[in-house]
């Protein structure tokens, strides 16, 4: 069984409480056993005895019985799914931090909706088998050999060999049963991580599907989906509810057989009244046994297909290895040679990159979409892996270094700029754990964002909504700006992220970073303006740097760098006149 295979760490580290929940199950057991037999011996005293003398004493024991087994079923209750609500807890922890050590080639294999899927609907289909699946398997295993060994030794083994003939038949249908339900599970669990797919990339995208007047489309695409997944489930519950018939029809075969066969050896003298009571009652008994194996077969099976799609993901190997060992003595930064192709593309994306970045110093990086802007910024924050060394951070490759080492070194600011659904304050104070007000208030102040800020009804407590939707494009990017500068990082990245502010804005916010020298900083940028003050100004066009200097030098230049600038200064000037 892959399940408790694959769950094995986790019951051999809980195997006490495991252990004292099962004994509580078991003591119960016991007792529950009991109760038919004292029924018995009561019936054929008072069918001996013609009076009602002893019937207190068995009633009593029956009270103390009742009081027992309530007591001991809420201790393993308990332990038991107290447990097992631990294990489900590890699991999202465990599966939560795979998916911070994994990089940016995960991310584009696995969808959103299909991870959160995993997150939710599989963990809990563990988490009921190793709560519930437990107590099934064993209570109903530990009431099934309790009432055969009443029901073979203390009371008659041909009634009981006679009246357990259907069983074998019920076996089978479990095992047919189970083998199907397995297999439409796993296909209810994936069609939900498509439909959760679909909502979730619906909500992010509602504003363009009403600006686009999708809504009619984009319901009867989430509508066909929903009745996929609503079929598939239909069919999981349609198998499932068949175990019912199942055991309702083994078990009136055996209590016919019983009555049948003991009504004659009654007639016969070869069993009493009260024998015949306690094996119908012994009988009623493997009710619960019948339907414990059903439910664990179904739930085992549930946890099967969950604990497979869950395992592909844990276990998958980091897509970024973590092996570093140095720490960087300084962030000067050298890259030789640099050549890079995404996964499963023949194209490279970046092809004999050669560049120094001093300390200190402010780079340029321009070219056309698709030049490999982009790739480069990732890659010296190692979110990608490179074919060999080439990338070198204070002297150490950086494969060389630790991972929260490296990316510590760098505060990055991509143009489709991420905030988080709490307050401006927050979303800011991110880039530096225990900042103080005044050090937001500055950072924010170097972003230009300051005096937008202070004209919301709620100041820095506004809360951005999800995904800053609540601001504007050059207010989220203003905002993320600002949370990178509060970091203090050695290296500042704005990849394109001055693309939505006017260009007022954008010097305000370069003259501010060009009077912190503190930092090094790489600005990506097709508005040139924004890179013209830059110490060094590297070009990219398909992956290689097809020109390199200082603005001045590319100007002079009969290149893409200078006629880009003459383009964008005679469309500047011709916005100002029209503006006149």
């Amino acid at each position: 069984m892959q399940l408790f295979y694959r769950l094995g760490w986790f019951f051999r580290r809980y195997w006490y409480t495991y252990s004292l929940a099962l004994l509580m199950l078991f003591t119960v057991g016991l007792i529950n056993m009991a109760i038919p037999w004292i029924i018995g011996q009561s019936i054929d005293q008072m069918l001996a005895t013609k009076s009602m003398e002893h019937a207190e004493q068995f009633l009593w024991l029956l009270v103390v019985g009742a009081i027992a087994v309530y007591l001991l079923r809420y201790g393993w209750r308990r332990m038991l799914f107290g447990t097992s609500y631990r294990l489900g807890n590890q699991l999202r922890e465990q599966y939560y931090q795979r998916l911070t050590k994994q990089g940016q080639a995960f991310y584009s294999q696995h969808s959103t909706g299909d991870l959160m899927a995993r997150a939710t609907n599989d963990i809990d289909a563990v988490e009921t088998a190793a709560g519930e699946g437990i107590l099934s398997g064993f209570d109903g295993m530990l009431t099934f050999i309790l009432v055969l060994v009443m029901m073979f030794v203390f009371i008659d083994w041909r009634l009981a060999a006679l009246a357990l003939l259907p069983f074998p038949f019920m076996g089978y249908s479990f095992y047919r049963l189970s083998s199907t339900i397995h297999r439409q599970f796993k296909d209810t669990l994936d069609k939900f991580s498509t439909l959760n797919d679909q909502t979730q990339q619906a909500m992010v995208g509602m504003r363009m599907i009403k600006s686009m007047g999708r809504e009619a489309i984009e319901i009867q695409q989430f509508n066909a989906i929903a009745e996929q997944a609503a079929e598939s489930n239909y069919h999981v519950n349609r198998s499932e509810a068949k175990f019912d018939p199942i055991i309702q029809i083994s078990l009136g075969a055996a209590m016919l057989i019983t009555l049948l066969v003991g009504g004659w050896q009654i007639h016969e003298g070869m069993l009493t009244v009260g024998q015949l009571t306690s094996f119908t009652l012994y009988l009623s008994e493997l009710i619960w046994p019948m339907f414990a194996f059903g439910w664990l077969m179904n739930i085992l099976q549930r946890g099967n297909a969950a604990v497979g799609r869950l395992h592909e993901l844990i276990t998958l190997p980091d897509s970024i290895q973590d092996t570093g060992t140095q720490t960087p003595s300084g962030y000067r930064v050298d890259i030789n040679g640099l050549s890079f192709r995404y996964p499963n593309t023949n194209h490279p994306s970046l092809k004999d990159i050669y560049l120094t970045i001093p300390e200190h110093h402010v780079i340029g990086i321009a070219g056309v979409t698709g030049a490999g802007k982009s790739t480069l910024l990732q890659l010296l924050m190692r979110y990608w892996e490179t074919e060999k060394d080439c990338i070198q951070l204070g002297g150490y490759p950086i494969t060389q270094l630790r991972l929260t080492e490296l990316r510590a070194q760098f505060a990055y600011v991509p143009q489709d700029s991420f905030l988080f659904s709490t307050s401006i304050l927050e979303n800011i104070s991110m880039g530096k754990s225990h900042a103080s007000d005044e050090e937001v208030y500055q950072a924010a102040r170097l972003a230009a964002i300051h005096d937008d800020i202070l004209q919301f009804p709620e100041g820095y407590q506004t809360l951005v909504g999800e995904r800053g939707v609540t601001l504007s494009g050059g207010q989220r990017q203003r905002v993320a700006i600002a949370r990178a500068l509060i970091s203090e990082a050695p290296i500042l990245i704005l990849d394109d992220a001055l693309s939505a502010v006017d260009v007022q804005t954008e010097k305000t916010i370069l003259q501010h970073l060009r009077e912190r020298r503190s930092q090094t900083v790489l600005i990506v940028s097709h508005r040139l303006s924004a890179i013209e003050h830059a110490d060094q100004i590297i070009v990219l066009s398909h992956g290689t740097i097809s020109e390199q200097g200082t603005h001045q030098q590319l100007i002079q230049q009969d290149g893409w760098y200078s006629r880009m600038a003459a383009y964008q200064q005679m469309e500047q000037a011709l916005e100002e006149n029209n503006h006149e």
